[in-house]
């Protein structure tokens, strides 16, 4: 690690030295609370909660009020009398497994607890996905999760609109259920304070020097990081438990591995993250963390050990 120089572009502060910044800060959630945001396979507590996630939350807020006073200075200076309530964007990448969902849910509830930032909307790539359709006339559903399986002008578009103030932005809806996306469902963002878009790929550059990439409509960025072996038993280990759980479910479109033995639930898995998932992590969603404005660091038990900020 010490010999990548692009660490050089981030201050490096170890988890014990962050979670003295919440220092004073109540904690918000309930160890309820806590079990309901996370994800499976994820092993957040309420400590974690307080000491990693409390003060990020506290610096996004920061973030997004500097922002918003920027802006109204701005439009002050042009002479402007005008109601400016552009959201604050904030982009959440990394693996498959790595916990980003969790943590992307777990900060759109600890950012609405801050008097600055009460509105917090949570969109997911997951809609912005090629219908399944789509993907099978394209030859693409061995790919799903890699840069070309989204349609990523109607993402941007999407980004575009809200980041434009738009009333009411409309956003397709995905069933992790169906796996695809639902034709009659939709989710709707109407003018947040803050909005958090987790995704795979959403740090992605722009695949042509003229062309938009979706992180240019971010103002603040996560990258969630963890070594890749660990990662690949957290994919393991939640399919396991996905088997014994949502799987079993007749609608899933998984229900097909309910009746696996865990052995072959294990190989299984296996396969699906050495085809599929690890190389899109070392082809797309790994070249992508130094784009990041904060990086999580995690360890083996899924925890965070310590966050890279970048410099001013």
């Amino acid at each position: 690690m010490t010999s990548d120089p692009q660490l050089s572009l981030y201050r490096s502060i170890a988890r014990s030295d962050w979670a003295r910044l919440a220092a004073g800060m109540d904690q918000p959630l309930t160890e309820s609370e806590v079990v309901q945001i996370r994800g499976i396979g994820d092993r957040l507590d309420v400590d974690e909660v307080r000491e990693v996630y409390l003060p990020l939350s506290r610096l996004l807020s920061i973030w997004a009020s500097a922002f918003r006073r920027s802006a109204n200075e701005v439009s002050d200076f042009l002479g402007r009398d005008e109601d400016i309530r552009t959201p604050f964007v904030v982009g959440v990448a990394g693996s498959v497994s790595v916990g980003k969902s969790t943590i992307a849910r777990l900060l759109r509830e600890l950012m609405s607890r801050w008097s600055t930032t009460p509105r917090v909307e949570l969109v997911t790539t997951d809609g912005f996905l090629y219908p399944n359709a789509e993907l099978e006339r394209r030859g693409l559903m061995t790919r799903k999760g890699f840069p070309e399986s989204y349609d990523r002008r109607a993402l941007i578009e999407f980004l575009t609109k809200v980041k434009s103030g738009e009333d009411a932005v409309h956003a397709p809806f995905y069933s992790h259920v169906r796996y695809d996306i639902v034709p009659d469902a939709q989710v709707t963002v109407r003018r947040p304070d803050v909005v958090i878009v987790e995704g795979l790929n959403v740090l992605q550059p722009p695949p042509a020097p003229n062309d938009v990439a979706v992180s240019d409509l971010f103002d603040f960025s996560i990258y969630v990081d963890a070594d890749t072996d660990h990662i690949e038993r957290w994919f393991v280990d939640r399919f396991l438990k996905l088997r014994a759980g949502a799987f079993s479910n007749p609608a899933s479109y998984f229900n097909v591995f309910s009746g696996l033995s865990d052995a072959e639930a294990e190989q299984t898995a296996l396969g699906f993250w050495r085809d599929i998932n690890m190389p899109n992590l070392v082809e797309n969603v790994l070249p992508t963390k130094h784009r990041a404005t904060l990086v999580l660091q995690k360890g083996p038990s899924h925890a965070v050990e310590s966050v890279l900020l970048r410099k001013a």
